[in-house]
């Protein structure tokens, strides 16, 4: 099947569906599937972008609430993580996930489901090390702190995650795994973002706890954002017990929705022909939830996980086949999300805007329905509950956003004294015409992208070398070249050929009778956000 992956989505759905129409259209494709790596803002009203982390100047409504009203819907299944600029107030509602419009689906803080027999995984927010082993405490409306907090990893979601053995075919997160750049082309790379240089260099850029997911989950892809660069890896893992062969993810990074950036790409997966058409809950993924549902903590005290040393009676928490088995009876084997979603705020209404509508703590339906069928607790409704008793004192956490050198569950982690500051972060004036207008630009793909087939011909692979191994710069750029040539496919364990098409660019100034059919579109919010606050906290 077709699925369409885009970087940061920065709330232009409307653009980036008009994009994956575009391109159906231009190269007679069908896409099944869009997956967004995060920043995709589902803004519902003027309460939500106040509980974005952004300066008030660019908090701008954009399309979201188009789709979540019903004035429009999604034209492909969208399944979207969470980044660091997004209403986390809506996200919150949705802890394990859940419909955020119909036809859009969230991953929750972290989540795996299965689409055609595709098993797919994500990781929602970014990592800051004095956040990692706090519980997920913060409520709307959020402080100066819980803003930002809130979107931070926490441990609790990465092990969860390691408990998985099955197999990942794609995983996503917003920020990069740290030292994946050593696996690809990273000379261009630092040709393009040149104050990458330092932490490359020092090996700090990314997220240590995503490397950790990519070192136990070895998934087939692992698509990314957060960075607002197109960047593509092969990293060969080493042969684990009882492979037959080494394992290989293929890792691809991709731009913002702006003109001439490289923001959403086609990529062709092997799926299951006889597997359902509908969006399912992963049973693994269920039954681990169940088995970690009492390591839950919603205070902002330092939280550690369960180790295999003295002081825990338990610290291995993954599922036997006969624990899924159970799961599986208990559900009667029918595993299809439902499609339950329903409004849980007034939408805005452009002819009546509310400025002073104020954010509240809700529960959302979907949430209840989830951890009434399968056993669990609503870290939303606890957090609330003891908001309510006057139990969680944020207090207790500006300390610690204060104090980017708390002890990390990662020694060499410098993530939240992070030395490069993205100019490409602050302004995207660049990106206008003297008119206002999007600039004119190729929809063609980028021969320099490892990712990209050049070629119009969607069948036109081969197969890369079972011994292809990266290991430095010089096999990096043979590696990505390797790629360009043939489509990017690879005879690793668990993955049949699959293709990579073409990344299409923002093309605005085709009109309708033209090739795109297309009309020009003016350039609304389309800067990336930044405060003096932000500089230090988040590299955003």
């Amino acid at each position: 099947m077709k699925v369409a992956v885009e970087g940061c989505c920065h709330g232009e759905l409307d653009k980036i569906y008009e994009s994956i129409q575009f391109l159906e259209k231009k190269d007679n494709v069908k896409v099944d599937l869009l997956l967004c790596c995060g920043d995709f803002q589902a803004v519902r009203n003027e309460a939500d972008m106040n509980c974005m982390a952004v300066p008030l100047k660019y908090r701008h409504m954009q399309t979201f609430y188009k789709y979540y009203s019903g004035e429009k819907k999604a034209s492909v299944l969208t399944i979207f993580i969470g980044g660091n600029h997004e209403a986390s107030n809506h996200l919150q509602e949705l802890p394990y996930g859940g419909w955020v419009a119909p036809n859009i689906y969230y991953l929750g803080y972290a989540g795996v489901v299965k689409y055609r027999g595709v098993r797919i995984g994500g990781l929602s927010g970014i990592f800051k090390s004095h956040d990692y082993r706090k519980g997920h405490f913060e409520y709307p409306p959020y402080n100066q702190q819980t803003v930002r907090s809130a979107y931070h990893v926490r441990n609790i979601e990465v092990f969860k995650l390691k408990q998985l053995k099955q197999h990942m075919d794609i995983f996503l997160s917003h920020d990069w795994p740290r030292g994946i750049y050593h696996y690809g082309n990273k000379k261009q790379l630092l040709k393009m973002k040149a104050f990458f240089r330092p932490e490359v260099e020092d090996n700090t850029l990314g997220s240590p706890a995503a490397t950790e997911l990519l070192q136990h989950l070895k998934p087939s892809y692992w698509f990314a954002a957060h960075l607002h660069v197109k960047f593509a890896a092969l990293m060969q893992h080493p042969k684990g017990d009882g492979e037959q062969l080494p394992k290989a993810t293929k890792f691809l990074a991709l731009d913002k929705c702006l003109p001439r950036r490289d923001f959403l790409q086609i990529v062709e997966i092997e799926h299951d022909p006889n597997a359902s058409d509908q969006l399912e809950y992963d049973s693994e993924w269920l039954a681990i939830l169940k088995a970690t549902n009492e390591l839950i903590n919603v205070t902002p005290k330092n939280w550690n996980m369960p180790e295999n040393n003295s002081l825990y009676i338990k610290w291995d928490y993954s599922v036997s086949e006969e624990n899924i088995a159970e799961l599986l009876e208990e559900q009667g084997h029918d595993l299809q999300i439902p499609n339950n979603f329903s409004p849980t705020v007034p939408v805005y209404d452009p002819a009546n805007p509310q400025k002073s509508r104020e954010s509240v703590h809700l529960i959302n339906p979907q949430t209840t329905e989830f951890c009434a069928t399968f056993g669990l607790n609503d870290l939303n409704a606890k957090v609330k509950q003891m908001e309510d008793e006057g139990l969680i004192d944020e207090e207790d956490d500006i300390d610690g956003a204060e104090n980017p050198e708390e002890p990390s569950d990662y020694t060499t982690d410098t993530s939240g004294l992070s030395s490069s500051i993205n100019p490409d972060e602050i302004t995207l004036e660049d990106d206008v015409d003297d008119n206002g207008e999007l600039s004119a630009h190729s929809v063609e793909p980028s021969p320099d992208h490892p990712f990209t087939d050049s070629s119009t011909n969607l069948s036109d692979v081969r197969d890369l070398p079972d011994s292809m191994i990266v290991s430095s710069d010089e096999t990096q750029d043979s590696a990505n070249e390797e790629l360009d040539r043939s489509g990017d496919s690879s005879m690793t364990e668990g993955e049949g050929k699959s293709t990579l098409t073409k990344a299409v660019k923002r093309n605005s100034n085709e009109h309708e009778n033209g090739s795109s059919g297309i009309k020009l579109i003016k350039r609304r919010n389309q800067n990336i956000y930044r405060t003096q606050l932000d500089e230090n906290e988040d590299n955003e």
